[in-house]
């Protein structure tokens, strides 16, 4: 694989990232970088969003609402909020007897599974 050069722009992404914990979609780090560096394009910040995905230093959170991203590495899970959108983490154990059980059963090598859970926030719970 080619290396790739750590850019300025990379860095200021990845900082928009670790900046938060509401697992922001790509405009929402658009939105965070650009208000640092009012030049960086839209494109710009979604390859940088793929780099680093790619190279493991950011989680692609994958959510029916807009993909998300995670500056949490470990294996864990996800509460989508359907009312509002939110996305949380869950603090359950990682359940990897389910990847050997799959694997038994299918000859599959599993990696790891994600479980994106859904339902209503307790705010949106009360507004309905």
């Amino acid at each position: 694989m080619k290396q790739l050069r750590n850019t300025r722009q990379r860095q200021l992404v990845l900082a928009a990232v670790r900046a938060r914990r509401d697992h922001p979609s790509a405009d929402q780090i658009y939105l965070d970088v650009r208000a640092v560096d009012g030049r960086i394009s839209r494109g710009t910040v979604y390859r940088n969003l793929s780099i680093l995905e790619e190279s493991g230093e950011i989680l692609h959170v994958k959510v029916p609402t807009a993909d998300r991203y995670d500056n949490r590495l470990d294996l864990h899970y996800h509460l989508l909020c359907m009312g509002c959108g939110a996305v949380k983490d869950v603090e359950l154990p990682y359940h990897r007897e389910l990847d050997r059980e799959l694997a038994e059963k299918t000859g599959y090598f599993i990696a790891r599974h994600r479980t994106v859970f859904e339902g209503f926030c307790p705010e949106c719970r009360r507004r309905k």
